[in-house]
């Protein structure tokens, strides 16, 4: 069977996506890593030159993945606030990945500044914003409460006694609602 680099290399990332997500960037074990994706640990070396940067490198494709899951509609904030929950909620582990990464480091790419610079100016010329920070602002709100779900104690989310499916629908729906009032409050848009 000749030797596939491109499969060796997701292998890799998909191994340090779990090992990360798991355990942190200082908590990671490069031999943990090879050895679930069944590869040399000299192929993390050679295809991404460190554990920091195999940690950069998995931190680029999970939020290309999440890009895909949830296209940012700048006409459409509300429905753009639903499909990041549900993108989220249904891979947890892409948010443990972020926690990790903004525990234990706190610089950013220059990815992702300007995706998030993007969408902010997007943003800024759908709803007629008034500044560009504002517009940084509204995206970082309609952001933290899309991700609100995943950072409270497991315990509220079925405080009263409300079933889990049934609480996630309603906390949904109260993100859509509560987007929906951010753009109307911003925009003079109900």
């Amino acid at each position: 069977m000749p030797y596939d680099s491109a499969a060796t290399r997701a292998r890799l990332l998909d191994a340090a996506y779990r090992e990360f997500s798991e355990r942190g960037l200082a908590g990671a074990r490069v031999d943990r890593i090879a050895a679930v994706a069944q590869a040399n640990k000299q192929a993390i070396y050679a295809y991404f030159g460190s554990k920091d940067d195999l940690f950069d490198a998995v931190m680029a494709d999970r939020l290309s993945v999440l890009a895909d899951s949830a296209p940012f509609s700048p006409d459409d904030l509300p429905g753009y606030a639903g499909a990041l929950f549900d993108a989220l909620t249904s891979a947890p582990d892409l948010m443990r990945l972020t926690r990790w990464r903004s525990l234990e480091r706190d610089d950013v790419t220059d990815g992702e500044v300007e995706s998030h610079l993007s969408k902010a100016l997007a943003l800024k010329a759908a709803l007629d914003l008034p500044d560009d920070d504002t517009a940084v602002d509204v995206l970082e709100i309609v952001i933290a409460l899309s991700t609100a779900w995943l950072t409270v104690a497991p315990g509220l989310k079925t405080a009263g006694g409300t079933d889990p499916s049934t609480r996630r629908k309603a906390h949904r729906a109260a993100v859509v609602a509560a987007a929906t009032a951010i753009v109307g409050h911003f925009s003079g848009r109900s």
